[in-house]
């Protein structure tokens, strides 16, 4: 029986999701566990990969198994196996032709930020911290530019042997929240959260978590990282508009942001359609 699962990891332990030989990826933990529940080797596959030390919510994968478990325990059971930073969300039985790589139509992942002028160690393990404040409103306008087909060879980072480069960008969606205020150590109730705010008139945005939502049919070798330092290098002042334009245009990687740092990048969501 093929079954199809959604995997939950923080990746800050693994070398990423395949297996590979220079450490412990997330792939050998998830099919040693189903291993010792199967009593049998469990090869599974991943949607696709996840790079070292990015995270999934909603990373798919597909095995088959041979088993009296019902479907809606399997979670259970595999959960007591997998440490902590893993964990089975959903398990279904899927048709036997499903694959979760080749049968994906579209997968949209999350690149997050928190703009504060120190370190929050709460968000820090899962977000990339900027200390200056960013033009939201910018960013948003430059993200638009980036929806579409294009060829992205420009957002790819070197050492990918891929020759096509053309990929389709579904939907890139920018969301802010805001950050706990500090509580200030005075006995003054009007004193007693005092949030550090820009002039009113400054378009910029501070002391908020930034989320980049990108949807696509595919994606290249850090991708969405680079997409999210151009924009946040949109947002700094340091790229215009038609510097994104002429990145799109010339394919040169030269001119796009930085590549951020793998511990802000989130695999959303996978979906099948018609699966």
């Amino acid at each position: 029986m093929r079954y199809r699962a959604v995997i939950s990891y923080f990746g800050a332990a693994y070398v990423g999701w395949q297996r590979q030989l220079n450490g412990l990826s997330v792939q050998q933990v998830v099919e040693e566990a189903l291993e010792r529940v199967f009593g049998a080797p469990t090869p599974c596959t991943a949607s696709g990969r996840t790079d070292a030390g990015v995270h999934a919510e909603g990373q798919v994968i597909h095995f088959d198994a041979d088993t009296s478990i019902p479907e809606d325990k399997i979670p259970f059971a595999v959960n007591t196996e997998l440490p902590e930073d893993v964990s089975m969300l959903l398990c279904e039985k899927t048709n036997e032709d499903f694959n979760a790589r080749f049968h994906a139509k579209r997968k949209t992942y999350c690149y997050r930020l928190y703009l504060s002028r120190h370190r929050r160690p709460l968000l820090d393990p899962t977000h990339e911290h900027i200390t200056v404040p960013l033009d939201v409103t910018l960013m948003r306008d430059a993200s638009h530019l980036l929806e579409g087909e294009h060829d992205f060879k420009c957002f790819e980072a070197t050492g990918s042997a891929i020759k096509n480069t053309v990929r389709t960008l579904y939907q890139v969606k920018i969301s802010t929240g805001s950050l706990p205020t500090i509580p200030m150590p005075t006995p003054d109730p009007a004193l007693a959260q005092v949030p550090m705010l820009l002039n009113l008139t400054d378009p910029r945005e501070f002391n908020c978590t930034v989320d980049i939502y990108v949807t696509g049919n595919g994606f290249l070798y850090n991708m969405v990282r680079i997409i999210a330092g151009t924009l946040v290098y949109v947002g700094m002042g340091k790229l215009s508009l038609d510097d994104v334009k002429k990145t799109l245009e010339t394919g040169d990687r030269t001119l796009a942001g930085k590549t951020l740092p793998a511990k802000g990048l989130h695999l959303i969501e996978v979906n099948y359609e018609d699966f």
